[in-house]
């Protein structure tokens, strides 16, 4: 592996770290620093929404308000780089906490981020983040999630 190739895995294991201490810290905009301006990201597989990156910063300070606690940690990257660009497919473990029913409860989601990266002039970022669904435990029955406002650009 050359210093480069070790250098860009380096920065993409930041950036996935980044997001994940954005999303676990309510740092919404946080997220500017790791997505591409352009960036579509879809999040459907576990019941969110699709939309691009400030649709999606509106959604997540609704959505994420009614969690109690969670944590969103990234592991196990398969990474292709090729030059500017990369694809890569990550295994998210999400333990959520929600109040139910006068108790905590705690419910764990597994998932795996497919991204497509590129290389900009500030470092790596991600210009696609598609959610692909594995499983969830314990979930309590919740509300539907708040559609996505469509009027932000």
């Amino acid at each position: 592996m050359s210093p480069e190739e070790m250098s860009d895995r380096l920065e993409i294991q930041d950036l996935f770290a980044r997001y994940s201490f954005a999303i676990d810290d309510r740092d919404w905009d946080g997220l500017d620093e790791v997505f591409t301006a352009d960036a579509v990201i879809d999040y459907t597989a576990a019941g969110g929404v699709r939309g691009t990156l400030p649709q999606i910063k509106v959604w997540l300070a609704q959505v994420m308000a009614r969690f109690s606690a969670y944590q969103h940690m990234v592991a196990t990257t398969h990474l292709r780089l090729a030059g500017d660009t990369a694809t890569g497919r990550t295994i998210l473990f999400n333990p959520m906490v929600v109040d139910h029913e006068g108790a905590k409860q705690v419910f764990f989601i597994g998932l795996w981020y497919r991204d497509q990266l590129v290389r900009t002039a500030q470092g790596w970022r991600i210009r696609e983040r598609i959610e692909q669904f594995s499983y969830v435990h314990n979930a309590p029955d919740m509300p539907p999630v708040p559609p996505i406002e469509t009027g932000i650009r």
